[in-house]
């Protein structure tokens, strides 16, 4: 558990940990050079309880801090957790049952649940809605190009499973959406889950709302990324859909890597140009294009809801 200036949640998540069903555990919680008292607080846990962990990074960010806590860890099931969030009583025990009954090969996850000392927005609670409807299913990897569909605290795996997936190896922000696709690229088949396991906070200083490592260019570069390494077929002819802000940086995404493409879109205003030198199709032209693939970087959702009705073929969606 990465820990940073968490001095006014970390009583609330440690008591959620020392609460757990499942009472074999170890927490290795490493300070990250914290400007509050969040280190002293782990200490005075630690006395009571050795379960309890407290280590001080030898780097700085999130990413050096997992590092150090895997380096220094000794279980054979790997699960993380963040400093302001809660952990529902039986969290761990479901998913470690959930675990070993399917066995190696398999990441087990479980619903979650925004909570806030204000309202929740409304954008976090359509990712809730839709986190969790593909976590009923098992269904995350479908829409993986979206949104990160594992929660960054809530999964657990195999410590071997981990390895293979080059654990907290990669020094690539978003961290926990590039650790998604390492479990999408090796194929770890997600377990479905309709408990509600984890209570995830939304406040002003999280980390994902303030640090530039999880700035919306970081997460299409990622994206891009992780497509033309485990997705892109460059036999076949690759078609982008949307011409809008996302579409333009997906555009120019592809051009930085020399791929090239054809660029479609519904705006009879852009629709006969050429943007970035790239000649701009009609959308309706797709259906010409049998064997291409398709990515669809169409953001207004009521768009996304016509253009889901036009198109059969698979399609990879980055909004």
């Amino acid at each position: 558990m990465p820990v940073k200036n968490a001095e006014p949640f970390l009583h609330e998540c440690i008591n959620s940990i020392i609460a757990q069903t499942e009472t074999r555990w170890e927490l290795l919680a490493v300070d990250d050079n914290s400007s509050d008292s969040s280190y002293d607080i782990l200490n005075k846990y630690s006395v009571n309880d050795e379960r309890i962990k407290p280590m001080k990074s030898n780097g700085s960010g999130i990413i050096d801090a997992l590092r150090l806590a895997y380096s220094e860890s000794c279980g054979a099931l790997i699960t993380r957790m963040d400093a302001d969030d809660r952990m529902a009583f039986k969290k761990l025990e479901t998913l470690k049952r959930n675990l070993i009954s399917s066995g190696k090969g398999y990441l087990a996850t479980g619903q979650v649940k925004y909570f806030s000392r204000s309202q929740v927005g409304d954008g976090y609670q359509r990712y809730e809605n839709w986190l969790n409807r593909l976590t009923g299913t098992g269904s995350n990897y479908e829409d993986i190009y979206k949104e990160c569909v594992i929660p960054s605290p809530c999964w657990m795996v195999f410590r071997e499973d981990l390895d293979t997936c080059d654990a907290f190896k990669p020094s690539t922000y978003p961290e926990d959406y590039d650790l998604c696709f390492r479990f999408y690229r090796e194929k770890l088949n997600v377990i479905p889950c309709n408990e509600t396991l984890h209570f995830w906070r939304d406040h002003s200083m999280r980390t994902s709302r303030n640090d530039d490592n999880y700035a919306d260019n970081r997460f299409l570069e990622l994206k891009m990324n992780w497509f033309l390494t485990i997705d892109y077929d460059h036999h076949k002819e690759l078609v982008l859909w949307g011409a809008g802000t996302k579409g333009k940086l997906m555009a120019k995404l592809l051009q930085e890597r020399q791929v090239s493409f054809r660029w479609v879109c519904n705006n009879p205003k852009k629709i006969g140009k050429e943007i970035y030198n790239v000649f701009m199709e009609s959308a309706d032209t797709f259906e010409e294009m049998r064997d291409a693939q398709l990515i669809i970087a169409v953001a207004n959702q009521k768009e996304q809801g016509s253009i889901r009705k036009k198109v059969q073929k698979e399609a990879y969606w980055f909004c």
